[in-house]
């Protein structure tokens, strides 16, 4: 028998685990204890390796306090990722929620301006560089 590949549905409800779990403040380990499983499992269903049966589906919705449907939002995204990861994608990354959890608490709207040009700033420092010039890929704004 040949090995099961994952599908695009697959990596959309681990990933949407992930965010419900997360914005729930539960661990893997707690989330696996209610719903009789090692993290390790609720690892692999969050990364789309393992698939997650509908019966423990239900049960992980019921937990987390969400309907089935919450796991596939995105679906109409799933298979079209040519234009770059889907928002859904970037709120499954390590400590985006936090960060916009924390962001969207922010009641000063130029704090909040401030933060977004300061993170744009700071990835496009990581960005390769043309021809060795990091300068000329900086907002004017933000050159010291």
């Amino acid at each position: 028998m040949g090995e099961r590949r994952r599908d695009a549905v697959d990596l959309l409800v681990g990933r949407n685990i992930r965010i419900l779990r997360q914005d729930r403040g539960m661990s893997q380990t707690a989330l696996g204890r209610k719903i009789d499983v090692t993290f390790q499992q609720v690892q692999k269903y969050e990364n789309g390796t393992n698939r997650v049966g509908s019966g423990r589906l239900y049960k992980i919705a019921s937990i987390l306090g969400v309907p089935i449907t919450a796991f596939f939002e995105g679906a109409h995204q799933a298979g079209n990722e040519d234009g770059g990861p889907s928002p859904v994608a970037m709120l499954a990354e390590p400590y985006v929620l936090r960060l916009l959890q924390a962001f969207c608490a922010l009641e000063d709207m130029e704090l909040r301006r401030s933060l977004a040009e300061l993170a744009e700033y700071m990835a496009a420092e990581t960005l390769p560089t043309r021809g060795g010039d990091r300068s000329a890929d900086k907002p004017n704004r933000l050159r010291p």
